[in-house]
């Protein structure tokens, strides 16, 4: 009887330790997570601010001005590190690709939830899943290669434009807003739907004003996490905006972006200098638009149906 409860009692030791092993390796990793964020976003800050304080430019100047010469020298007054106009960019073409990919990705996800037959669905998700892994830059060649000839072509301009930039993003996020929206759709608690029919709704009807409403916001989150991910998108857009320097002003006019502009300048700067400390001023105001888009995803995210 002893025997038996000494290897019971080294069996629950061997259990403890993998217990406490477990839950410390768990903690350590988050934590080294939480440091390795708090690290990066304090890195950005410090490179960021030294354009306000080491350079002494003005931070309205640096964001509400379009003058970029970064490279101007102090004999002719200094540097002009003006970002607006990379700010609209972004802007225009992060919102337009909303605009197109948005309703088209809630209507594929609804088709694909509540109205495709089931071999419908087999093809529908393998095909989503696929768009996903596609890296940008195949996405870019291809609107290169193809979009921008095309609205050279037919619309008689230069072809890179803000059109073809939010062209391409509308088709890159679609993977990311169907995938959020049908597991949304999917989440809802079946007692809607059978209600719904049971007081004689039509399928339409009870997609239009039971389901959508009631995924409203699963479907929100979804469309603020693809506009996240066209707002920091740099290489395809790149490839097909034009990256002129200047404020657009229409549709077909040639642009550029913030992840854009740092893209291409990287490359031609000294650490230290005002150009190298603007570009990171320009990363610490992406970092501060993303923690905006998940402020917006974490109340938007509120007040889901489950079953």
């Amino acid at each position: 009887m002893q025997r038996g409860t000494g290897t019971m009692t080294a069996t629950r030791r061997k259990q403890l330790y993998r217990e406490y092993l477990g839950h410390y390796l768990t903690f350590a990793c988050a934590a080294l997570l939480i440091v390795i964020t708090v690290a990066i976003v304090v890195f950005i800050a410090l490179q960021g601010l030294a354009t306000f304080f080491a350079n002494h430019i003005n931070p309205w100047q640096f964001l509400f001005s379009t003058k970029w010469q970064p490279d101007r020298p102090l004999s002719e007054g200094g540097p002009l590190v003006g970002t607006l106009a990379f700010t609209v960019g972004s802007i225009a073409v992060s919102l337009l690709a909303v605009l197109i990919g948005g309703p088209l990705s809630i209507v594929a996800a609804v088709f694909m939830v509540e109205i495709a037959p089931r071999w419908g669905r087999r093809v529908l998700q393998p095909a989503v899943e696929i768009l996903a892994g596609i890296p940008s830059v195949v996405y870019g060649w291809i609107g290169l290669s193809l979009l921008v000839p095309f609205l050279r072509r037919e619309l008689h301009t230069l072809g890179f434009s803000l059109l073809a930039g939010c062209l391409v993003l509308a088709v890159m996020i679609i993977p990311t807003v169907v995938s959020l929206t049908a597991d949304s759709l999917r989440s809802l608690s079946r007692d809607l739907k059978e209600a719904a029919y049971a007081l004689g709704s039509t399928r339409w009807q009870t997609i239009s004003r039971v389901l959508l409403p009631a995924a409203r916001p699963g479907i929100m989150t979804a469309i603020v996490l693809g506009l996240a991910r066209a707002f920091g998108e740099a290489l395809a857009v790149q490839m097909v905006i034009g990256n002129t320097r200047s404020l657009p002003t229409s549709i077909l006019s040639p642009m550029t972006t913030l992840t854009s502009a740092i893209t291409i300048d990287m490359g031609y700067t000294i650490p230290g200098t005002a150009w190298n400390n603007a570009l990171w001023s320009m990363s610490l105001l992406l970092l501060l638009i993303t923690f905006g888009f998940i402020i917006l995803i974490r109340l938007v995210g509120r007040g889901r149906v489950y079953r």
